[in-house]
């Protein structure tokens, strides 16, 4: 009831002013990646746009812009999830996924990274876009809230462009498969990537990295689909890796070439016909990321 009264009051007039993620904020065009082959939509909030998949009813990736010079620290308080009104809700994952359950509303982009702007009232407006629908996705509750080495991948990001005064990009997203439960009628990913984008000594680099909250199903590659069921699907553990880029790619089916082609993790050069997967590294803390410079320099 309440994403209804949402809607009647809120129309996709209300939204002409977004201007979504800056293809051209690191100074370089990186433009959000996109999925041929599916039908998708685009729709631009503040500081980041939202590519929706309408046959999974969830976010194919996100894209965010994070400027360290102007971020603030506002809370959120008073801030309720809501439906975009530029989307059928019936093509939305809505409240019903959440109702009742363990199920977390994940952000795909994070509120902190998308609060930011000359103005507070411009970084009000981006933390209260960071709470629609499309921008989440669903996890079990201990992946989302416990989830301490993932957030802090991009903690340590966006520190960094505090500390810097830097721009860093970020694309989010799920990785889909067919080991993905369904449930209540949307599909429940199992795993999630990141791809961060920045400017390194002039020049275009980039980080890859994905989340498994199934380990217990990623180890078992003859594991057949779990299927529709009403009830909370049993997800494990999670853990986090570094992977190359072109893992991401091939696992998502995202254009990711100009990035691929940028990847600072040392084994993305030598990859030749290894298999997706095989060269992953898991991460137990952020200092353990693998890459062939320093962030600092």
């Amino acid at each position: 009831m309440d994403e209804l009264l949402q809607n009647l009051t809120v129309t996709a007039k209300d939204y002409a002013g977004r201007k979504g993620f800056d293809e051209d904020f690191l100074g370089q065009h990186v433009p959000l990646p996109g999925l041929a082959g599916v039908e998708s939509v685009l729709l631009p909030y503040t500081h980041f746009s939202v590519l929706m998949r309408r046959d999974k009813r969830l976010a194919a990736v996100t894209g965010v812009g994070i400027d360290g010079s102007t971020l603030m620290d506002l809370d959120r308080a008073g801030i309720s999830w809501k439906l975009d009104p530029r989307l059928p809700a019936e093509q939305q994952t809505g409240e019903r996924v959440y109702t009742r359950n363990d199920i977390d509303r994940g952000h795909l982009v994070r509120r902190s990274s998308a609060v930011w702007g000359d103005t507070v009232a411009e970084a009000e407006l981006a933390n209260e876009d960071t709470f629609h629908y499309t921008n989440a996705a669903p996890q079990a509750a201990k992946f989302n809230q416990g989830l301490e080495l993932w957030l802090g991948i991009e903690s340590y990001l966006q520190e960094h462009a505090a500390q810097y005064r830097s721009r860093i990009v970020v694309f989010t997203g799920p990785i889909f498969s067919a080991l993905d439960p369904v449930y209540r009628g949307v599909d429940i990913p199992l795993r999630y990537f990141k791809v961060a984008a920045f400017i390194h000594q002039g020049g275009l680099a980039a980080t890859g990295y994905v989340v498994d909250q199934t380990p217990q199903l990623a180890d078992l590659p003859d594991v057949s689909r779990p299927g529709v069921t009403e009830d909370v699907p049993p997800l494990g553990p999670f853990r986090t890796f570094q992977a190359p880029i072109r893992d991401i790619a091939e696992l998502t089916g995202l254009d990711l070439d100009q990035l691929v082609a940028v990847d600072r993790m040392p084994v993305a050069t030598t990859l030749g016909a290894a298999r997706v997967g095989s060269t992953w590294r898991e991460l137990g803390a952020a200092e353990d990321l693998d890459l062939d410079f320093d962030l600092k320099d």
